[in-house]
């Protein structure tokens, strides 16, 4: 299996959006898939169409051990299940604070859990906080969606001393496997030029001993597209509200060649 966190501390990217259309595709595809929603906004869960409501179960019951992963995982589609969020997740910050151990709980569970699937995909919150610590302890590869701006560019640079500190303390299997870069406007020399310095900077940490030495940006660039911010609305992913778009085009296209890298983490 391979297991995937989707992160970047900044709003607005393009990180759930990735998280979800990407998880459909892989399901469309025939790869059993399980998305894990661990943002308290519960985005990933409505933009699916998954209650939110506090008397429905979520993976902070799992966080807080009043539950396992299946107790609160639900299929939503062929070969895509979900573990949902709610709001008061926010609250598991605070409570784990004490907790001896507190960014393996997820990891710990998730081993308890004998579901098997092909993908597991983690949608981490716009910080980086115990939610976010507990999914790099939790998984093998980190995927960074950007916006092609230079505020991008410092934002990558503290994403990138928290994934090796990670693999330094706790997880030492965990990698980078790549930037994709989203909300992309092919149209403006300033796309051109952070995609640029992106791939030089990659290409410079070849053979460096970091949990990026590995690293891309991916081929896919998923285009500015209005479909894309529409879909969330109506609890449906961009392949159900509107599979003719520039966005479902995309993201099948991320999966393809997230598909062509299959032995990359195996």
């Amino acid at each position: 299996m391979r297991s995937i966190a989707i992160m970047n501390q900044k709003g607005g990217v393009g990180k759930t959006t990735t998280a979800v259309n990407l998880s459909v595709a892989l399901a469309d595809s025939g790869r059993r898939v399980c998305l894990i929603d661990l943002d308290p906004q519960a985005h990933a869960s409505l933009h699916l169409g998954v209650e939110t409501r506090p008397e429905t179960p979520s993976v902070y019951d799992v966080l807080s051990g009043r539950a396992a992963v299946a107790d609160v995982r639900r299929q939503v589609g062929d070969n895509l299940w979900v573990v949902g969020s709610q709001l008061e997740l926010v609250a598991a910050e605070v409570e784990l604070v004490g907790e001896v151990g507190r960014e393996l709980i997820l990891r710990n569970k998730l081993n308890e859990d004998p579901q098997p699937f092909d993908y597991l995909l983690i949608d981490c919150p716009p910080s980086l906080g115990i939610l976010t610590l507990n999914a790099l302890a939790a998984v093998e590869e980190v995927f960074i969606p950007l916006q092609p701006h230079f505020l991008a560019l410092h934002g990558l640079g503290r994403l990138l001393e928290t994934i090796d500190l990670i693999a330094q303390r706790i997880n030492n299997r965990l990698k980078l496997t790549g930037v994709v870069f989203c909300m992309y406007d092919s149209t403006t020399r300033l796309a051109a030029e952070v995609s640029r310095d992106v791939n030089e900077f990659f290409s410079e940490a070849r053979n460096q001993q970091t949990p990026w030495s590995e690293a891309t940006v991916f081929r896919t660039q998923i285009r500015r597209n209005i479909r894309l911010a529409e879909a969330p609305s109506f609890g449906q992913s961009i392949f159900q509200y509107a599979p003719a778009s520039n966005g479902a085009e995309d993201y099948r296209r991320l999966a393809d060649e997230l598909l062509e890298t299959a032995g990359y983490r195996q």
